[in-house]
């Protein structure tokens, strides 16, 4: 993300590099970083007046700069999606990226800047499946703070049915219910937003789901 340092000026626009875990990161991997970290690539200009410290005021280590003493601040990442309905079957798309390659998902993705998480989702469904899709209802809102997510699924209708693999997707297609994959879903997330779906199924007003009872988001899954 850019970031500009008043003091350095010299029309200079550093570039942060949040190492956080794969995209859309829900479940353990052995590459999986569970710490995020910052850096400043070393090669550009005043990358080293930067440092890791706790600010005056503040009470956790932030990248600051030592010339100016701006300080940049990382925030968790949004992550939306869409549990994607075509009349009785969903939406999954095998995944074509680390982590989890191989593994089912709903669509679902970072959030870009200037954009609705509605957009977001229909967006992500587009990108991994050519999925021109209809937002319904917010389905859950799930904290993950083991790895600085909040995680917002929506419900969603297929406006056509037609769909195919993008980048991101080996193979997409839809699944009756007693399809499903279960033990080839690619994260814990990806589990509770569809049997949560299936509790609403055919419900036209519901109350959004969280995390399920027990399942806090801050230890790795087994």
């Amino acid at each position: 993300m850019p970031v500009n340092c008043p003091e350095l000026g010299r029309g200079i626009s550093l570039t942060i590099v949040l190492e956080m875990p794969g995209r859309f990161a829900a479940k353990s991997d052995d590459a999986e970083q569970e710490r995020s970290t910052l850096t400043i690539p070393s090669h550009l200009p005043g990358a080293d007046q930067f440092s890791t410290r706790v600010p005056e005021g503040d009470n956790r280590e932030r990248m600051v700069c030592g010339d100016c003493g701006w300080v940049h601040y990382v925030n968790p990442k949004i992550v939306v999606g869409a549990v994607c309905r075509l009349d009785d079957r969903i939406l999954l798309c095998r995944r074509a990226i680390e982590p989890r390659h191989g593994f089912w998902t709903i669509p679902a993705g970072f959030m870009e800047e200037r954009e609705s998480s509605e957009q977001g989702a229909a967006r992500e469904a587009m990108e991994e499946a050519h999925a021109d899709i209809r937002i319904g209802s917010l389905l859950a809102v799930y904290n993950i703070p083991r790895i600085s997510q909040v995680q917002l699924i929506y419900c969603a209708e297929m406006n056509v049915p037609e769909v195919k693999p993008g980048p991101e997707s080996l193979e997409v297609r839809y699944f009756a219910w007693d399809e499903i994959p279960w033990d080839e879903l690619a994260f814990p997330s990806i589990t509770w937003a569809l049997q949560q779906y299936r509790q609403v199924w055919n419900s036209p007003s519901f109350a959004a789901f969280t995390n399920p009872p027990g399942e806090t988001g801050a230890s790795t899954p087994a």
